[in-house]
C-alpha cells in the first residue's frame, strides 16, 4: 500500500490550520493549498454559520434552515448535514449538544471583505486597502441563487456595505490622484446600482479632478436621462451644480440645463 504524498497530507490532513471558507465565487473550503468541495446537502448550513461570528443554538439553526418542516425533522436534517461535513473531511465547526458555530481559527472570505468595507466607510483604511484587487463583483452578489430569508438579508446587508465602501474608495483614490482607479471603483458601484446618485457623484468627482469635463458632462447627461426615464425625476441640484460650476464661464448653460 502506497503512502500518501507528504505535501498533500500536510495541506489536506492537518486539523483547523490555514483553513478558509469561501463564499465568493462558489462555496468551497481550502486547507492550505488544497481545495475541498462542500457536499450539496450541507452548503446552506456552512454558509449560514460562516456568516456569523458567534455560536448559535442548534434549534435556531435547524428552524432557520428548514422552516417548512417540524422541529424533529429539522433537527434530523441538521444532524445529517453535520455528518456529511465530517465525512467530507471539512472539520471547521465546533459542535456540542446545544450549539454550533464556526471555529475561531477558520477564516471566511466574506467576513474579511466586510471588514475591509467597514474600514473604508469609516475612512480608516490600511495601506493595502486602497486597491481594487479584491473579489468586489462577487461580494456584491453574495450566494446567488439562494433565496432563503436569511440569505436575502445578508446579501442586501453586504451589498449596501460594499456600495458605500466603493464610493469611499473612489473618493480616497481621487484625493491621491489615482483618477483611473477612482473611476473604476465608482463604475463598479454604478454597474450594480445605476440609479445610485452617490456613486454617480463619486464618478463625476473623479472625472473633474482629472479635468475631464467632457467625460463628466457625458456621464451626467446619461444619468439624468436614466432617472428621468426610470423614476420621472431630475438629479439633485447639487449633482447638476457639480458639473455646471466646473464648465468654462462662457459655456455655462442656463439654469436647469447642462
Amino acid at each position: 500500500m502506497s503512502l500518501p504524498d507528504t505535501a498533500e497530507a500536510k495541506s489536506c490532513g492537518s486539523p483547523a490550520k490555514d483553513i478558509r471558507v469561501h463564499l465568493l465565487g462558489g462555496l468551497y473550503v481550502t486547507r492550505g493549498e488544497c481545495r475541498i468541495e462542500v457536499p450539496e446537502g450541507c452548503k446552506r448550513l456552512l454558509a449560514f454559520l460562516a456568516l456569523r461570528r458567534s455560536r448559535i443554538e442548534r434549534c435556531h439553526a435547524a428552524g432557520t434552515l428548514w422552516p417548512s418542516v417540524d422541529d424533529h425533522r429539522a433537527a434530523g436534517n441538521l444532524r445529517s448535514a453535520l455528518w456529511r461535513l465530517r465525512c467530507a473531511d471539512i472539520e471547521v465547526l465546533d459542535v456540542d449538544k446545544r450549539s454550533v458555530g464556526l471555529r475561531p481559527s477558520v477564516a471566511v472570505d466574506v467576513l474579511e471583505i466586510a471588514d475591509w468595507a467597514c474600514r473604508m466607510i469609516a475612512q480608516h483604511p490600511l495601506p493595502e486597502d486602497l486597491s481594487l484587487g479584491r473579489p468586489l463583483a462577487d461580494a456584491l452578489d453574495l450566494l446567488p441563487g439562494c433565496y432563503d430569508d436569511w440569505a436575502i438579508i445578508e446579501r442586501e446587508r453586504l451589498r449596501q456595505r460594499m456600495l458605500h465602501a466603493l464610493e469611499a474608495l473612489s473618493r480616497a483614490m481621487t484625493a491621491m490622484g489615482r483618477h483611473g482607479e477612482a473611476v473604476d471603483a465608482a463604475m463598479t458601484a454604478i454597474g450594480v446600482e445605476p440609479l445610485r446618485e452617490s456613486a454617480q457623484r463619486a464618478l463625476l468627482e473623479a472625472h473633474l479632478a482629472e479635468s475631464n469635463l467632457i467625460e463628466a458632462r457625458r456621464d451626467f447627461v446619461t444619468y439624468r436621462n436614466l432617472v428621468r426615464r426610470e423614476l420621472g425625476v431630475e438629479p439633485s441640484v447639487e449633482l447638476a451644480c457639480l458639473v455646471r460650476m466646473q464648465m468654462p464661464t462662457g459655456r455655462r448653460p442656463v439654469a436647469g440645463r447642462i
